[in-house]
């Protein structure tokens, strides 16, 4: 029911004044006016809400964009982790996702390394059973150097896959007497380079002991004597010293080997160590020797020196591993 038409027909019989009547009259029409308006405003205001709404969530969310294309930027390999500018809402989220692509990466070079530690390591071993097939040996024995070889790489198999197994070397192991692992490599590498002639004198302290993993004794011994023979000349010299001090349970230990050869650049030592990199790259090899020896030093918390020889006059590697407790 339409109340304000009803209005005019009452009050027109009270006599009312005509202008009132005039505007009384009008009502509907202001009422609809005022209402198409505060619609119209509505409406507006809704749309400028909603404007505002979206600037604000689209700025807010544009540090999860920029998460989303540093992580895309990570996938394709064009960045090597997350940067370090984020709100601190999101800083626990990116702390944990690097600490997880440091991690990833740190088991990739861990199997990259075992893997070309392991190639290194057999190529002894294999080289060896090259040169004594090429020499035209008899079958028996043929028979016999096949069997000590495959012992041999049985051994490195076992020894590399608990090394990748384990997180750290065990300092606390029973001692190692080091002169008959030292004669089976340098039996071997005598055989591998019999064309260059090449002997090997051995300086050894029968008392010294290494206290540690067999394996990671024969790698050590095994990659400092291969470069030696690699390089020499004529002439290796492995001296290898216990150092007793008084108070310490474990003795210390001094390994070095010298050669005759070129020498090495001792301003370049660093880059030397480091896999992949070589001397002399006319002689061949992988160039990660050096670098499992450094492995294995800082493992044991020894230290490893490149020097000048003093005695032979080509390059000398000594080791040392300091007395414990």
């Amino acid at each position: 029911m339409n109340f304000l038409g009803v209005i005019p027909a009452r009050l027109s019989s009270t006599r009312l004044p005509r202008k009132v009547l005039r505007e009384i009259a009008g009502l509907p029409m202001v009422v609809h006016v005022f209402r198409r308006a505060l619609w119209g405003y509505l409406g507006l205001a809704t749309v400028l809400l909603l404007l505002v709404q979206m600037v604000v969530l689209r700025w807010s969310l544009q540090p999860l964009r920029q998460l989303e294309h540093e992580l895309a930027r990570v996938r394709r390999g064009v960045a090597g982790r997350l940067s370090g500018r984020h709100p601190p809402e999101l800083q626990q989220i990116t702390d944990s996702i690097n600490a997880l692509i440091e991690s990833e990466y740190s088991h990739l070079d861990q199997s990259r390394n075992t893997l070309s530690d392991l190639a290194h390591s057999l190529k002894t071993p294999l080289a060896v059973l090259r040169t004594r097939l090429d020499a035209g040996a008899s079958e028996e024995e043929l028979r016999e150097e096949v069997a000590t070889q495959v012992q041999r790489m049985t051994e490195i198999v076992s020894y590399q896959l608990s090394r990748a197994a384990r997180s750290g070397h065990a300092l606390f192991s029973a001692p190692i007497a080091i002169e008959p692992r030292a004669e089976e490599i340098v039996a071997s590498l005598e055989k591998v380079y019999r064309s260059k002639g090449v002997v090997c004198e051995f300086e050894m302290d029968s008392a010294a002991k290494f206290h540690g993993e067999v394996g990671d004794l024969q790698e050590l011994i095994g990659n400092l004597l291969e470069n030696a023979f690699k390089y020499s000349n004529k002439r290796v010299l492995l001296t290898v010293h216990g150092e007793n001090e008084k108070g310490m349970s474990r003795p210390g230990l001094l390994l070095a080997v010298d050669d005759d050869g070129p020498g090495v650049d001792l301003d370049n030592v660093e880059m030397l160590l480091q896999r992949g990199a070589r001397g002399d790259e006319r002689v061949q090899g992988h160039g990660i020797g050096l670098a499992i020896v450094q492995d294995i030093v800082r493992a044991y918390r020894g230290e490893l020196k490149v020097e000048r020889s003093q005695e032979l006059g080509g390059a000398r590697f000594s080791v040392h591993f300091p007395a414990w407790l």
